[in-house]
């Protein structure tokens, strides 16, 4: 039984064939192996993060004094300069895929999903496509695709948010129920203010944050004091007065549409009523000051 053991074992890492295209995020090499009964790195320390996830097999990881359980579907993360230790089990040795990387982003990512050396452990199950996440790196690396560093960025980004989802079900899944009136008008605002050039509704921004319209619109006025129309309204107005002021080269049209106004009529109109000139009078009066 040791000897097919033996014979199974494997090894393979791939390094990034662009390491410096992204210096605030950056995934060093990333690989896969078929551990032997036993096999235990460490104690040691690493100057890089490095994630692990575990294919099958089991063993046990010892970091800041606590010691692990581990097995199929299991991950666990490996921080810079802390002092860890792996073993894979005698019976079962793990097969694993690890992935390094490091930059400037790396520790407030870790931090705002809530994995860190005191938080180590991400239990994902039976989600087969966390491995394929790991693969696709490795293929990218291996093809030495253009901009590979850069995919492999946005892959380490989905795997993260697999890992955010499985260490914060209840706030992924039940935000709606455990935010305060304070945080849903927060989202609401959010919402509002990086969308309010597009054609939204205050009807598709409660289905996309999940609430019931009238309910949305009672906490928004009672954090804002306005409704979410008139504070939209008004926001798309404000928007206007500075192109209007600053970007002379665009016609009032132009700027209409720029802000989320398809009437340019309806947007005139609605900038008289609140200001008490018309959009272009406004512009020249800006032009004399």
């Amino acid at each position: 039984m040791t000897n097919e053991i033996k014979r199974t074992e494997s090894y393979y890492v791939v390094s990034n064939p662009q390491p410096s295209e992204q210096e605030n995020l950056a995934v060093l090499f990333t690989g896969s192996s078929q551990t032997k009964p036993g096999h235990k790195p460490g104690p040691k320390v690493v100057d890089y993060y490095l994630l692990h996830y575990i294919q099958s097999g089991c063993g046990t990881y010892t970091c800041q004094g606590h010691t692990y359980q581990l097995g199929q579907g299991d991950s666990f993360l490996i921080e810079p300069g802390k002092l860890i230790s792996y073993v894979a089990d005698e019976a079962e040795p793990w097969h694993y895929r690890w992935l390094a990387f490091e930059g400037s982003q790396a520790a407030q990512l870790l931090e705002s999903i809530g994995l860190s050396s005191q938080q180590p452990i991400v239990h994902t199950g039976g989600k087969r496509h966390i491995a394929v996440i790991y693969h696709q790196v490795q293929a990218a690396f291996q093809a030495r695709v253009p901009h590979a560093g850069l995919k492999a960025v946005g892959y380490l980004h989905l795997l993260l948010a697999e890992y955010a989802q499985a260490l914060q079900p209840k706030q992924q899944n039940d935000l709606h129920l455990t935010g305060s009136g304070e945080q849903i008008a927060q989202q609401a605002l959010h919402y509002l203010s990086s969308q309010y050039a597009e054609p939204i509704t205050i009807e598709l921004m409660a289905e996309t944050l999940g609430y019931n319209r009238a309910y949305l619109s009672t906490l928004f006025k009672k954090h804002t004091g306005l409704t979410p129309v008139t504070f939209l309204l008004r926001l798309r107005i404000d928007k206007a007065r500075l192109l209007l002021r600053e970007r002379k080269e665009l016609t009032v049209e132009q700027i209409a549409s720029s802000v989320g106004f398809q009437d340019p009529l309806y947007f005139s109109k609605q900038f008289k009523r609140l200001y008490g000139m018309s959009p272009t009078d406004y512009r020249d009066a800006m032009k004399r000051l």
